[in-house]
């Protein structure tokens, strides 16, 4: 028998779509259903035979709520989803399900939500969504037209209901040559949502979370090994299958990958990360924390977190991941402790304990969010760090320290200082540095990472400002013809050839390695207009502006100056085309960036004080003589 609150949670998790936004969809392609055709919820368990093959779950859009035990596991069981024939001129669009429990409408209600009676079923509807009821957006401008209309085209629909943007709608792309860019990625979809919220589109971006949040749960083998509980998927696809074998029935069914089918096997840490980033922006943005406060979310953020913060061998903070478990998603020698992962596991950790509702079986999991939080930010600030000042300290370092004092805690080489950054560094400024591990400081500039440390608040006002500096001064190796640099030099010769493994696609200056991407515009944007320095995003915008849309919004730009188009680069790749939307978007109203970016906290920034007044070299030291709660 289960609890109630297990009863709570799986009635809870279905993805329930919010008043259908004929601003944006109501012309879909998809929006007008046959009524054979369904959204089918149900999970196959397939039989271990010689070898272990992935569990797939079909996912619907409305649960009609059913339980039972297959191999000890609750499954959910199946949903069925039409459009009622009586209600084909309803302007609302209203889809109808089976008809829902008392236990679903009670716990409807107490989660902050209206249950609304139907004759054949409920709809479940938040409070207090604001719809966009405009018909047409149009800004005046023939780009940020252009951008709007290929947003609005990039559209997945998932039962009628709009759940996504594909990664790229390139036009030359057939058949086997697609690849995956027809899939929605979360990371992908980051941007996107971004420009939907801040384009008064709620709907798309609350469908989205839902429905990712539905995959969470689903079983993960590869080769008869699952990951951690909390994982989220890389993509997801939406597939039209027929239903129980008759082809005269259809339904469409999700695909997700959790990386068990991705170039190189590797799961995407960054996933959940952004999908909790995103959670916090939806509520700010529209105003509805109805569904950060509803129990199968809260229950997603909580397994997040449980997954990160796990206890493990490692002496650090910080997180440990493989080798394209984020952006980077190919061999690129980011193995170990990427800044990227670690700013993005910062902001994740602030806004999720932002929304975390306040509750006696939460204490545990605060209380070790909170002090991870410190001990991260401390750890970054003060271990990945290098400006001018720095680097001369590392240049004079001692070697082979065995003590508690040691300066040179984790044994850094000084020969490992290249030449280029000597010459690179400039007086004024500084940033991150890519990782650190021990005897190995990875001295590249990623791109991403710095700037989502300054969104965060993982880097000080100070640190905020000096990386914004190294971007002026260093514009012409960063920004150059097309924003932005990935990252910062690109291997070359037998250092590519070692750490890439001869990758084909990651040659010097290109993709990954050194290639230009505009969708880091947004970040930039963000960035800049948090520390009050909006006039760089401004010119980089307009260094975009140039040529972009006339080379037909590619995915990333090649050469050391990105004057070309990068050669396995795909066209219209949506992310490229919502980063430069969110960037023209803040730039107009910058107020709106406050939704995105995360304040310093300053219990945070005591407790580093505390640290730093502790005397950190002194033998046998604790790092907190207390726990703070914050």
């Amino acid at each position: 028998m289960m609890g109630s609150s297990e009863v709570a949670m799986h009635a809870l998790s279905g993805a329930v779509p919010a008043r259908f936004s004929p601003s944006l969809f109501a012309n879909a392609p998809h929006a007008a259903i046959p009524y054979k055709n369904r959204g089918k919820y149900r999970r196959k368990s397939r039989a271990l035979a010689a070898s272990c093959s992935t569990s797939r779950i079909r996912n619907g859009c409305l649960r009609d709520y059913g339980f039972r035990n297959i191999n000890n596991r609750l499954l959910s069981l199946k949903c069925k989803c039409q459009r009622a024939e009586s209600t084909s001129g309803d302007a609302n669009k209203t889809w109808f399900t089976e008809p829902a429990s008392k236990a679903d409408q009670i716990l409807g209600e107490l989660n902050g939500q209206k249950v609304v009676d139907f004759e054949n079923g409920s709809v479940i509807m938040p409070n207090d969504v604001s719809v966009n009821q405009s018909s047409d957006k149009t800004r005046g401008n023939p780009v940020e037209d252009e951008v709007w209309r290929l947003l609005q085209e990039s559209v997945v629909y998932y039962c009628g209901t709009p759940v996504g943007t594909i990664a790229a709608k390139d036009p030359s792309d057939s058949g086997s040559s697609v690849l995956n860019y027809d899939q929605v990625f979360i990371r992908d979809f980051i941007p996107s949502g971004m420009a939907f919220l801040l384009m008064g589109e709620y709907e798309i971006v609350r469908n989205f979370i839902l429905h990712t949040l539905q995959l969470q749960s689903w079983e993960k083998t590869m080769d008869c090994h699952s990951p951690g509980q909390g994982l989220m998927p890389a993509s997801f696809k939406i597939r039209t299958v027929p239903l129980d074998g008759d082809d005269s029935v259809t339904e469409e069914v999700l695909d997700p990958d959790f990386g068990e089918a991705a170039i190189g096997r590797v799961a995407p840490v960054d996933s959940g990360l952004w999908w909790i980033i995103l959670l916090r922006a939806y509520g700010k943005c529209s105003g509805d924390l109805s569904v950060q406060e509803r129990i199968d979310v809260q229950t997603g953020i909580k397994m997040i977190l449980k997954l990160c913060l796990a206890d493990g061998f490692d002496m650090f903070p910080t997180l440990l991941v493989t080798d394209g478990s984020c952006m980077i998603d190919r061999r690129m020698g980011i193995h170990g402790h990427p800044l990227e992962i670690q700013a993005l596991f910062y902001s994740a950790l602030v806004c999720a304990r932002e929304m975390l509702a306040p509750e006696d079986g939460s204490a545990d999991l605060i209380r070790a969010l909170n002090n991870r939080l410190i001990a991260l930010s401390f750890h970054i600030r003060e271990y990945y760090w290098v400006d001018k000042r720095k680097l001369n300290e590392i240049y004079r370092y001692k070697t082979e320290e065995y003590s508690y004092d040691a300066v040179n805690k984790f044994n850094i080489y000084p020969d490992q200082i290249s030449p280029w950054l000597v010459e690179w560094m400039p007086e004024k400024g500084g940033y991150f540095i890519g990782n650190l591990q021990p005897a190995h400081m990875d001295f590249r500039f990623f791109s991403l990472g710095n700037l989502w440390s300054i969104v965060s608040s993982l880097a000080t006002t100070h640190q905020s400002l000096a990386i914004l500096d190294l971007i002026e001064a260093k514009w012409s190796d960063l920004v150059a013809d097309m924003p932005f640099k990935i990252c910062y030099p690109a291997l070359e010769g037998q250092e590519w050839q070692i750490i890439t493994g001869s990758d084909p696609k990651n040659t010097p200056w290109s993709y990954h390695n050194g290639g230009s991407w505009p969708t880091l515009l947004w970040q930039l944007t963000v960035a800049c207009i948090k520390m009050n320095r909006p006039e760089i995003a401004a010119r980089a915008i307009e260094v975009a502006e140039k040529r972009i849309a006339a080379d037909r919004w590619p995915e990333y730009y090649d050469t050391k100056r990105a004057r070309f188009i990068g050669k396995q680069a795909r066209l219209y790749q949506t992310w490229s085309i919502a980063g430069f939307l969110v960037a023209k978007l803040l730039l107009k109203n910058p107020d709106a960036a406050r939704n995105i970016w995360n304040d310093e906290d300053a219990e945070i920034v005591n407790a580093l004080n505390i640290i730093v007044d502790s005397n950190p070299r002194k033998r046998g030291r604790k790092v907190l003589k207390k726990t703070y709660i914050i």
